[in-house]
């Protein structure tokens, strides 16, 4: 990452707010197609993923900082990449059974997933549909290059945090990890812990994405195939 170029309060709450407005518009004609079917949400998460990295890319085409943030470039090795992506979501599957055992241990309500769940368990069609719309397009690439990409960086240049990398770091696992309330309070604990592994990573892969791509979208698929089997009764679940 270049030397990064001071950014106001006021620019960078313009630049986030907006961001997430395209990312919630982005989000509704789907739904207005298909409905709140399983199709209508999956196309739901691509459209707000879609509109909020468009959003970003017209702050960042400004300011100058878009090949900094959106870090896309093939990584120096691909075989590697591969490598970090498959440990870091092998240890995050296995985080999510011990931070709910451990939840559930200490009375915490359980991570409610059902509303994802139930529409990607509903026929092959729907997995097939989810795992590539969602898992691989609109959480493990449009996610990490949200909050990894766009606002790591806008975080980084920010006055009062430039380059302090662990407060960057928390702030984005929190923003990252709130959306994730649907899942009760337990899922924002959860997936904040996750948000630190990322953007933690992305300190550690000479700041390229692609690593933590991979990772998200191994993650999501095996959840997704997980409950898909379970559900259905595939391979002795």
């Amino acid at each position: 990452m270049q030397k990064a170029k001071p950014l106001g309060w006021g620019r960078f709450i313009a630049q986030f707010i907006t961001v997430m407005l395209a990312y919630i518009a982005g989000s509704v004609p789907s739904v207005m197609i298909w409905g709140m079917s399983s199709t209508g949400l999956a196309l739901s998460t691509v459209g707000s993923s879609l509109a909020g990295i468009g959003a970003a890319w017209l702050w960042l085409r400004r300011d100058g900082t878009v090949n900094d943030a959106f870090a896309l470039t093939a990584p120096r090795s691909w075989r590697q990449a591969w490598a970090i992506g498959a440990v870091a979501a092998l240890l995050i599957l296995v985080w999510f059974q011990f931070a709910s055992a451990l939840l559930e241990r200490l009375g915490a309500p359980p991570l409610d997933t059902a509303l994802v769940l139930d529409q990607v368990t509903s026929g092959p069609g729907a997995l097939v549909l989810w795992i590539v719309a969602v898992a691989w397009f609109a959480a493990g690439f449009g996610e990490e290059v949200l909050w990894r990409g766009f606002l790591m960086d806008r975080l980084l240049r920010l006055k009062g945090l430039a380059g302090r990398i662990w407060p960057v770091i928390l702030l984005q696992a929190l923003v990252f990890a709130v959306p994730h309330a649907w899942q009760s309070w337990s899922g924002i604990v959860v997936t904040g812990a996750v948000g630190v592994l990322f953007g933690w990573l992305r300190t550690r892969t000479e700041w390229n994405l692609w690593p933590l791509i991979i990772a998200h979208a191994a993650v999501d698929t095996a959840s997704m195939l997980l409950a898909y089997a379970s559900k259905h009764g595939l391979f002795g679940f």
